[in-house]
């Protein structure tokens, strides 16, 4: 039986898109993104429980890959992650994140990208976890900004 890889592709866009209820809110000036997952997410050095978290770049002197994870109003800084450069040959019109599926385990976060950037960010593991995520599916999401009111307050939602 011959399985068109167009089929498997829309299925795992689908899953995630379903799975994971992502949505975001972004500030240009430190690249500020707020993303809400609906299950466990795993960066280097931990899991974060599902939940909003703030994702910013570090304002630290000649360090640029830098990224600061926060809670959702940006009180408790869960982690501050080595990241390299990553590009794209076209910029998009909203956050992308790229995340990894392996069987049994949280999705893993690997790329961020900024709405209308051509450089974004990936995280950094080890050998060891590189060459595991290697071995395992990954899928690219793209997260739409969602509507601010007039007050310049913004909502984040499922």
């Amino acid at each position: 039986m011959r399985i068109n890889k167009g089929y498997i592709v829309a299925g795992l866009i689908i899953a995630f898109t379903l799975f994971f209820e992502i949505a975001a809110h972004a500030d240009a000036s430190d690249q500020a993104t707020k993303l809400t997952f609906s299950e466990s997410v795993q960066i280097p050095g931990q899991i974060l429980p599902a939940g909003t978290y703030l994702l910013k770049m570090a304002n630290h002197g000649n360090y640029h890959n830098l990224v600061q994870i926060f809670n959702a109003d940006g009180t408790v800084l869960c982690a501050t992650l080595q990241t390299i450069s990553a590009e794209r040959l076209k910029p998009a019109d909203d956050t992308l994140i790229t995340l990894a599926e392996a069987p049994g385990e949280p999705v893993t976060l690997l790329k961020w990208f900024y709405p209308g950037s051509l450089v974004g960010n990936e995280f950094v593991y080890s050998r060891d976890k590189e060459k595991e995520l290697e071995q395992e599916k990954s899928q690219v999401i793209a997260v739409r900004q969602p509507a601010t009111s007039n007050l310049g307050a913004s909502a984040v939602g499922n």
